[in-house]
């Protein structure tokens, strides 16, 4: 096997040509031929790339794969995927199929046009043998497109069908390597790849939602997303459109007391904003930004607490924002709805800590100006029993006297508000209770 050091993406577009063991199909949509074009450009092409294609038209796009709701979406890429490696093999079994080890590449993309001035997104997908005449193995995942020009991430999409073209085919029998080469000659500043799933025998022992955690925690992605089923879900599918509550947490473990903070915050976000139950999703969220660069990180803890919030009916987010307004700029690209997060009084108390907001220009004021827009809430849970606190906790929560009027314009405009315990489900504390035995 290549090793991945000091390689560049010509030399990986280069050795895919020089091997005529590999070949197959690129078939590219909305984002221009970029990942073609890298395999063109360095010579020897004809080595390892049978077709390519590019369907622009809507109608052309649907003549070939046919119709879809959304054309940059995980159901479109799978469609050309199936297409596109059926063909392949039809076509070429009998005269290679013996010699050759086929794969299919695609992507559909919307990158920043002329009308379109955002940042862009795609789905990269391959199908792939890792042997002659093999099963079919894919690999997809969805990527968001940063830069401020469209050639900008037009080439950063080039780049990342090149790397994953070459992981696939070379590094199949290593996936965190794999993973991790995906951001070879790119860095957060260029894209984000927010979602993998891998498929195939050849890894069925190694677990999407650790390859997910992967992606956060190697620095791929901000943030990534599972379901209430504890499967990993690309996040716009899961945040957009819907009304957001959060709770900010290690979750370890996970008890009693964030249940109650979550659903009574809940109670409390719903009745304030004439929320219906199918608008509003509660994800409690989990940040790595503390063990990024820590031996300390376990994917089975984390896959642990993922399972944990599952079996109690949650969504989960894990990123790696440390404060909360990066966190509500992030959720804020994903939806147009209320955002809300739920804490506790202690850490109600550590927002107002100066010393997390000193990389910004305009410190505390710039943070709170980009978290607290009209419809985001924070909740602060009062606690329970003994230790429960009334309103005037909230009210008179000590934080420096300079930030005493901000505090009192913050609660006056009730962007800051005080919930009360809540009873949890006998299921919920049953769910609890039978996973931690």
């Amino acid at each position: 096997m290549p090793t991945l050091e000091g390689i560049s993406v010509e030399q990986k577009a280069l050795e895919m040509n020089l091997d005529s063991g590999k070949y197959g199909t690129i078939a590219e949509i909305g984002g221009g031929q970029e990942t073609a074009r890298w395999f063109f450009r360095v010579g020897g092409a004809s080595g390892s790339v049978a077709k390519t294609v590019s369907a622009y038209d809507m109608q052309v796009s649907d003549a070939i794969y046919g119709c879809s709701p959304r054309y940059v979406s995980e159901q479109r890429i799978s469609t050309m995927l199936d297409h596109e490696y059926d063909l392949l093999l039809s076509r070429l079994t009998k005269s290679r199929g013996a010699k050759s080890t086929f794969f299919a590449f695609a992507n559909t993309a919307a990158v920043r046009s002329y009308r379109w001035r955002k940042d862009g997104n795609g789905w990269l997908g391959i199908q792939f043998q890792t042997k002659a005449n093999g099963p079919a193995h894919r690999i997809i995942l969805h990527a968001g497109l940063r830069g401020s020009e469209t050639a900008d991430q037009q080439e950063t999409l080039g780049v990342l069908g090149v790397n994953l073209i070459y992981g696939a085919m070379f590094l199949h029998a290593e996936p965190e390597a794999l993973v991790d080469s995906l951001f070879d000659h790119l860095s957060l500043s260029h894209a984000e790849i927010d979602f993998i799933r891998f498929e195939g025998p050849a890894f069925s022992k190694i677990g999407n939602r650790r390859m997910n955690l992967r992606l956060v925690h190697s620095g791929l992605a901000e943030a990534v997303a599972f379901t209430a089923k504890g499967r990993p879900i690309e996040p716009n599918s899961l945040l957009r459109n819907r009304a957001l509550l959060t709770l900010r947490g290690s979750f370890n473990p996970v008890t009693n007391t964030h249940v109650r903070i979550l659903e009574a915050s809940l109670s409390r976000f719903r009745q304030e904003f004439s929320l219906k139950e199918e608008e509003v999703i509660a994800a409690p969220e989990i940040s790595l930004h503390n063990l990024k660069s820590s031996d300390r990180f376990s994917s089975k803890d984390y896959l642990h607490r993922l399972t944990t919030l599952a079996r109690l009916g949650y969504p989960v987010l894990v990123t790696n924002f440390p404060e909360f307004y990066r966190l509500a700029d992030y959720l804020s690209r994903h939806t147009d709805r209320e955002i809300a997060f739920a804490t506790g009084i202690k850490l109600l108390q550590n927002i107002f800590e100066e010393k997390y907001y000193e990389g910004l220009k305009g410190g505390i004021l710039e943070a709170f100006g980009r978290m607290f827009t009209n419809r985001v809430r924070l909740y602060a849970y009062l606690g329970e029993g003994q230790h429960a606190g009334d309103l005037s906790t909230v009210n008179k929560l000590p934080v420096a006297p300079h930030l005493r009027h901000l505090y009192q314009h913050l609660i006056r405009n009730h962007f800051i508000r005080a919930v009360r315990p809540k009873k949890i489900s006998g299921t919920q504390k049953l769910s609890l209770q039978i996973h931690r035995n």
